[in-house]
């Protein structure tokens, strides 16, 4: 009998034991980028999709479809050159380009609340790139025909430290971009196009000030 009663209580010990490291660790809830790195799958050393693919949405808007994604013509490579050189050959100081994407939509009422993922990767070039590179995005939903139509379009920047290896991946979430319901029949024309956009990084010109009026 006391072998037994023994036994319970190690028993029980273990597993207040198991469930107090359980405690201790609690699972943090997924962030919206983990979530996005999970469309993404595997590393980012896997070959580039063909040019417009994108993984299915998370979530869809039920009756509505979330647009694929699609980089803008011209837009796919960002390069930067040492000062007042071409980004070409040995003047080449790094080199950005987008690898994958992922989308995912979400209705409220009557807007459209889209995220787009985006993963590249920057290489540094002959002339050497900075410690820190600063990358330019536009991400735009467009409803497409024979003349396409801007609905929405915000610039986005992300920071990548460069190393050694003079090949860091990038990942960058556009979490924010807001657009209304398509009109009916009119949804399977909308297009997210993504690219780089050097103007993005160039500061806003501050407003003129207005002229004091003259005094009498």
């Amino acid at each position: 009998m006391g072998d037994i009663r023994l036994l319970r209580v190690a028993l029980a010990a273990t597993v207040v034991a198991g469930l107090g490291c359980g405690l201790a660790q609690p699972a943090s809830a997924q962030s919206l980028t983990d979530r996005f790195k999970g469309l993404f799958g595997g590393t980012s050393d896997e070959p580039a999709p063909a040019p417009g693919a994108a993984p299915k949405a998370e979530e869809d808007t039920g009756d509505l479809t979330c647009p694929e994604v699609r980089v803008r013509a011209g837009a796919s490579t960002y390069a930067v050159a040492a000062p007042g050189k071409q980004p070409v050959g040995n003047d080449l100081r790094f080199q950005a380009t987008i690898g994958k994407t992922a989308r995912q939509c979400s209705l409220n009422g009557g807007v459209i609340t889209a995220r787009i993922g985006i993963q590249g990767r920057v290489i540094a070039g002959p002339a050497g790139a900075p410690s820190s590179v600063q990358v330019p995005l536009r991400v735009a939903v467009v409803q497409g025909g024979i003349s396409e139509k801007t609905i929405a379009t915000k610039a986005y920047q992300t920071t990548v430290s460069m190393t050694e290896t003079g090949s860091e991946p990038f990942t960058l979430v556009a979490e924010d971009l807001v657009y209304p319901v398509p009109a009916p029949g009119t949804s399977d024309n909308y297009i997210f196009y993504i690219g780089f956009d050097p103007q993005a990084l160039k500061p806003e010109r501050p407003a003129p000030r207005k002229k004091a009026a003259p005094t009498q």
